[in-house]
């Protein structure tokens, strides 16, 4: 084989796990609205069962409060009702303040991030413009979440040059570029598309031999429920 037909550079691991994700992003999209085209659909056909079901519902939960309200009065019309001191509850305690070091630590990374790669400083460079946007919108979501550890790990991503963002002139890029970023990234999204698949709608659209077959299923569910919602709600 000759030189020509050798690629001239191969892919980095940060390369490797950034197209992983990438990939798993696409998969969960598609997972996400095959499952809601299919539970629309579904949801379309039972319109009415649902309806009746959230109406009864909320009726059985008031009667069962009223219920609850005359047994209190009978009790109060005894001879023997004692009343019983209401005691005036505690005053919920403040959450504890967290350590003032770690938040100056999010703090310090979240400024020294974003002073690094903020928009601004690529608006004459299209190619890089759009890149620094979406990692500084990345950036404020993880600093406003308050984890420590994902910020580190994302502060540390953006210093590599796992972003392909050229850093400060002064500054020499990690030798190693640090992937734990790109790793709880790839961990976080395997999670998503597994409880994604783990969905039942899903398992009937994909597993079923005939998914429509679950409207039968649903039916028969909603008419049990609603018969036995009926029966509670009954007045005489």
């Amino acid at each position: 084989m000759s030189e020509n037909h050798l690629p001239s550079e191969m892919p980095s691991q940060a390369q490797l796990l950034q197209a992983k994700i990438n990939y798993l992003q696409i998969e969960i999209n598609k997972v996400i609205q095959e499952t809601s085209v299919f539970e629309n659909f579904l949801r379309s056909k039972i319109e009415d069962e649902l309806i009746e079901e959230q109406e009864l519902t909320l009726l059985y939960k008031q009667q069962k409060k009223a219920k609850k309200a005359k047994r209190l009065a009978q009790k109060k019309n005894g001879k023997n009702y004692e009343q019983k001191l209401c005691l005036t509850p505690n005053q919920p305690k403040p959450m504890p303040e967290k350590n003032s070091r770690e938040r100056q630590q999010r703090k310090q990374l979240y400024r020294e991030a974003m002073l690094y790669v903020h928009p601004d400083k690529f608006s004459m460079q299209t190619d890089k413009l759009d890149m620094a946007t979406k990692i500084t919108a990345k950036l404020i979501d993880i600093y406003r979440s308050g984890d420590l550890a994902a910020l580190k790990a994302y502060h540390a991503h953006i210093f590599s040059v796992n972003t392909l963002i050229k850093p400060h002139e002064k500054q020499e890029p990690l030798k190693d570029p640090d992937l734990t970023y790109l790793k709880m990234e790839l961990k976080k999204l395997q999670e998503e598309l597994a409880v994604a698949k783990n969905s039942h709608t899903y398992k009937v659209l994909t597993e079923y031999e005939n998914p429509m077959s679950f409207l039968d299923e649903l039916k028969a569910y909603y008419k049990d429920r609603l018969m036995k919602l009926r029966k509670r709600t009954r007045t005489i």
